[in-house]
């Protein structure tokens, strides 16, 4: 039987993934723990709504504890600074808040290792392994590509986290951080965890990684082409300028950043050269040299927007 006052609060935002929000909720379902949690979702999508009634059948069925609610102005960073927000108002005495994505499962004993780690390390963030199964056999480059990586790290502290779709962030973390919100800026490029967690990082907060506490990300057949993959890399250099300009701004900070560009652009060949060496994968080596150009298109104003959908019709 759950209680009204959740130790932690599980957010998940949502959009038009129905169906893996059914079996994120239902890996929620099977978690091992010895303390009360609650579970948030937001659907991003203001029309269909589809993760509103598929939360609320699952809450009804179940008897878990939770909400769910519906952020119609779209974009990422709207719908993760909601579910955080919505979480804290419900539930002001819970002591730690965790994101899972709709495209992901949660292993059993999750939750309880990632809260476990965050009480042993006394850390403000911490991470975990996010495994990748693949909608159709991978290829080598598929397989060996950074994009699909996780940080390879025992339990215990780390300078830092990097993606949020396997995180968990302590009270503390929204009353020290100046901004305690995912910048809108990255709504549709991406990117706003990264930039969330350098920040996190710069006002002093710590960090840990839970090596048990896996989660599973399935990985459909369009994101295992190479022109998806290219294009991410590509995207992941926009990102990292458009975070190191925030960070140097102005025109020496410019003049800073496209030195730095042109040192990227010529060390990623030399990178490039060692990976397909290494690995003898193209896909693979393409990586360096792509978020090299991806820093220099944003430095000249161009950037992407993957996660702008279309509207239904």
């Amino acid at each position: 039987m759950t209680t009204q006052a959740p130790h932690a609060v599980v957010c998940i935002p949502s959009f038009r993934r129905p169906d893996g929000l059914k079996k994120t909720l239902a890996s929620l379902a099977t978690q091992q723990v010895d303390f009360s949690f609650a579970i948030v979702v937001i659907d991003n999508d203001g029309v269909g709504q589809e993760a509103l009634a598929v939360t609320q059948s699952f809450l009804t069925d179940t008897g878990m504890l939770g909400q769910a609610f519906v952020e119609p102005q779209q974009g990422n960073c709207y719908a993760i600074n909601s579910a955080f927000a919505k979480a804290r108002s419900l539930y002001p005495s819970a002591s730690y808040f965790l994101m899972i994505d709709d495209d992901e499962i949660a292993s059993p004993i999750w939750l309880a290792n990632m809260v476990r780690t965050a009480e042993t390390l006394g850390v403000d963030i911490v991470g975990g392994p996010v495994i990748r199964a693949f909608d159709k056999p991978a290829s080598k480059g598929v397989e060996l590509h950074p994009l699909f990586g996780s940080i390879e790290a025992k339990t215990g502290p780390v300078d830092m986290i990097y993606g949020s779709g396997n995180c968990l962030l302590s009270k503390r973390v929204f009353e020290r951080l100046e901004k305690p919100q995912f910048d809108v800026q990255f709504n549709f490029l991406g990117g706003g965890d990264m930039d969330f967690f350098t920040r996190s990082k710069r006002s002093g907060l710590r960090f840990g990684w839970s090596a048990e506490a896996i989660i599973t990300e399935f990985v459909p057949v369009e994101r295992m082409e190479p022109k998806w993959i290219m294009t991410r890399s590509l995207r992941t250099g926009i990102i990292n300028y458009s975070i190191d300009r925030a960070r140097r701004p102005g025109l020496q900070g410019a003049v800073m950043l496209q030195a730095k560009n042109v040192i990227s652009l010529g060390l990623s060949l030399v990178r490039a050269v060692s990976v397909f060496a290494k690995t003898g994968q193209p896909l693979v080596a393409t990586h360096p040299v792509l978020l090299s150009v991806g820093r220099v298109l944003a430095s000249i104003g161009i950037t992407l927007s993957p996660y702008k959908a279309k509207s239904q019709s």
